[in-house]
């Protein structure tokens, strides 16, 4: 697939709670998708939780490759909290994605916890394509988990052979795939 204008935004699927720092977008350079957004104090960004996958595209922002850094802070309710960051958006359907559970960070279930941090490329490899055709290649645990409740910091290399995520200044990456777009 041609990569066009490369975009990137905040993704915030199926969440109740997603915020964004580190990235300073403002009201007027944000577009919203099934979400609504809001600035704390602190210029966070918050997106408000709504059923099925919602996003603040920002706007006028090209990446290819690169490092896409983002502190991030999701919550521990089971089903209830997904989120990270996607780019080389084509449209509010087509796009690569690392996004985190952090509800399973801490499980004591080893099959929830390796679910911590997943790669996607929707519509053609969104999570129930890689669960079933590829498991654990393109989900991983997170490696020391942080806490689920507080903010974390992500880091996110991308290149045309390989996507790399590390957490909190860790040295090895939480998950490393080929990309699919």
């Amino acid at each position: 697939m041609k990569k066009h204008k490369a975009l990137i935004f905040l993704a915030c699927l199926y969440s109740i709670n997603c915020f964004a720092q580190q990235v300073k977008p403002q009201a007027g350079n944000l577009t919203v998708v099934n979400r609504q957004a809001s600035f704390a104090s602190d210029g966070s960004l918050h997106l408000n939780g709504v059923d099925n996958a919602g996003m603040a595209w920002i706007n006028n922002l090209k990446f290819t490759n690169g490092v896409i850094e983002f502190d991030v802070k999701g919550n521990d309710q089971m089903q209830g909290s997904f989120v990270g960051v996607a780019y080389h958006g084509l449209n509010d359907s087509t796009y690569e994605c690392v996004y985190f559970r952090p509800f399973n960070f801490l499980a004591a279930d080893p099959v929830r916890k390796s679910h911590g941090v997943q790669y996607i490329a929707p519509p053609k490899y969104d999570w129930p394509v890689l669960c079933e055709k590829y498991p654990n290649k393109y989900e991983q645990a997170v490696v020391p988990a942080p806490d689920p409740n507080a903010w974390f910091h992500v880091r996110i290399t991308v290149t045309p052979a390989k996507v790399n995520v590390y957490v909190n200044g860790q040295q090895k990456a939480a998950l490393t795939v080929e990309p699919l777009l």
